[in-house]
């Protein structure tokens, strides 16, 4: 896909990674559709995209909400008559122990609402989004990438049951969406972070930074911009689909 003109969907589109990925794709002359609830950073992102070169419109939507998003996709559709990407970036943290307990003794369990508040947000937003982008992809007739983001935590990590549920079927997902999807021309991949360089890790204490910073054999943490290189060649490399890139600093080896 040769970016110059395509309209790109980013959910999470208000800050951080979302921020980052937006500015790559208008540099490259996409035009930009961004999701959040922040409306505040979406329009600051929107000043930005436009003073990369580009244009963006912006949209308050839950991506939760199976009607503001059915909603917010005809309305993008119809503005910028067509979709040809998406990005489902939008996630949430939620983290605690599964069962907290000593000397058995259980002090803590993880309640269902914070089980659930993290699926609803990184599996079932990424289910509804996906699923409407598609619908109008396949209306259109246009060929289209959607790209899901995972995590390196996909595989397991203490304290984080909900997250790592959640972005273990957002990979799934991705496999079965590229091959149902291929026979319409949509592609779909996935991306799983390591832990990368945001407002978050640098408000870490120093020496917790530090100790994640040498459990990677590159010797730090990832930035944003390389998470939006990787985008920007999932879109452009035409003979990729029901994959995932791992961007992680060699972590998972």
């Amino acid at each position: 896909m040769n970016l110059a003109d395509k309209v790109i969907v980013i959910t999470g589109g208000g800050q951080g990674l979302g921020r980052s990925m937006a500015l790559n794709l208008a540099q490259h002359g996409a035009k930009l559709a961004l999701i959040d609830l922040n409306e505040e950073a979406l329009k600051e992102t929107v000043t930005l995209v436009e003073h990369a070169g580009s244009s963006a419109k912006y949209y308050l939507a839950n991506v939760t909400n199976e009607s503001e998003v059915e909603a917010t996709f005809s309305q993008i559709n119809t503005d910028f008559n067509g979709i040809d990407g998406l990005i489902n970036n939008a996630g949430i943290l939620r983290d605690g122990m599964f069962v907290k307990a000593k000397d058995g003794v259980v002090s803590k369990k993880m309640s269902l609402d914070q089980f659930q508040s993290v699926i609803d947000v990184n599996l079932t937003g990424v289910f509804l989004c996906g699923r409407e982008a598609a619908v109008h992809m396949i209306e259109s007739g246009r060929k289209g990438v959607i790209i899901n983001m995972s995590s390196i935590a996909r595989g397991g990590n203490m304290g984080q049951t909900n997250y790592a549920a959640s972005k273990a079927g957002v990979v799934a997902m991705t496999v079965t969406w590229a091959r149902e999807l291929g026979r319409h021309g949509i592609r779909v991949g996935a991306i799983a972070p390591g832990v990368i360089r945001t407002a978050m890790t640098d408000a870490m204490k120093p020496e917790m930074r530090d100790r994640l910073e040498k459990m990677k054999p590159v010797g730090r943490l990832g930035e944003a911009d390389e998470i939006a290189h990787t985008v920007k060649y999932i879109f452009e490399n035409d003979f990729f689909t029901g994959r995932v890139v791992e961007i992680d600093g060699g972590l998972a080896m």
